[in-house]
């Protein structure tokens, strides 16, 4: 009889601690206590907002097994060899500085971009047929809202400083004065439309006569761009800005139809949230 007890109470014990770690089910797919951790360290979200996350994630992931979706090896290696000709890089260095930067190896950033194809594979698939190109009213008015928004520089003036050692080119952001025979400098004009969107943020938000961030220069070393000036680019109309403005225009609908999609699909989904971290 106590045998009985015991092994039952064993039982009850293991089954609470396998369960202990669960926080959320979505059609029987867990969402552990864990993850939601995880993506709230990530995001630095609270934990209602992290575990939204992961839920959307999990419908998402569902219904591109329902629709059969897969993304082939050549596909991933396209769109890898697209992202490092962007950078002005060959594939083995976007890998060194994609490890420099995430600490991820090359399986897993592989990984990570055959799961963003068959994301947006999925967004296509939802959102085809429900979009309609924008009018010349609606571009005209987005382009009135947006004016200052859609307004960029044409180009950046900079010194850009290079070391493979860090720490040194780090001093050097911080004491201009500072001098490193290990530290090069290259003088050079940026084309706004010429360098990669990031890089184009970077600068834009960087004061004239001042650094940038370090950052990796996929070659195994690190750079910073010190901001010479700045090079207005001439008066944007809608007429000039139209691509753009038909871009943001049509990303906004799909987010929308995306949204409402998703939406949709959580309320019609079996989803127990049993508890969230505290």
């Amino acid at each position: 009889m106590y045998k009985i007890l015991l092994l039952l109470l064993m039982t009850t014990l293991l089954s609470a601690k396998i369960y202990d770690g669960v926080a959320i089910t979505v059609e029987d797919e867990a969402i552990t206590l864990y993850d939601i951790q995880k993506m709230m360290q990530e995001t630095k979200l609270d934990a209602k907002k992290a575990a939204d996350i992961l839920i959307r994630q999990k419908l998402e992931d569902e219904e591109i097994q329902k629709r059969n979706i897969s993304v082939t090896d050549d596909e991933v290696y396209k769109d890898i060899k697209q992202i490092a000709q962007r950078n002005h890089m060959n594939i083995a260095q976007l890998y060194d500085a994609v490890r420099e930067a995430n600490g991820l190896t090359s399986s897993e950033f592989k990984a990570k971009m055959r799961e963003k194809l068959l994301k947006q594979k999925l967004y296509q698939a939802i959102a085809m047929g429900a979009m309609d190109e924008p009018s010349d009213d609606e571009i005209l008015s987005y382009f009135t809202l947006h004016k200052q928004e859609l307004e960029h520089p044409s180009a950046f003036k900079v010194t850009i400083y290079s070391s493979k050692n860090q720490e040194e080119l780090q001093t050097k952001v911080h004491n201009p004065m500072f001098y490193s025979p290990s530290i090069t400098s290259q003088e050079q004009t940026l084309e706004y439309e010429r360098i990669s969107p990031q890089l184009a943020t970077l600068l834009s938000k960087t004061k004239v006569d001042s650094f940038t961030p370090v950052v990796p220069n996929g070659q195994g070393g690190f750079m910073s761009f010190y901001l010479n000036g700045v090079l207005k680019a001439k008066d944007v109309t809608a007429a000039s800005m139209r691509p753009q403005i038909i871009n943001a225009i049509m990303a906004k609908k799909r987010e929308e139809i995306l949204d409402e999609y998703f939406t949709r699909l959580r309320d019609n989904s079996d989803i127990k949230i049993i508890r969230l971290p505290e």
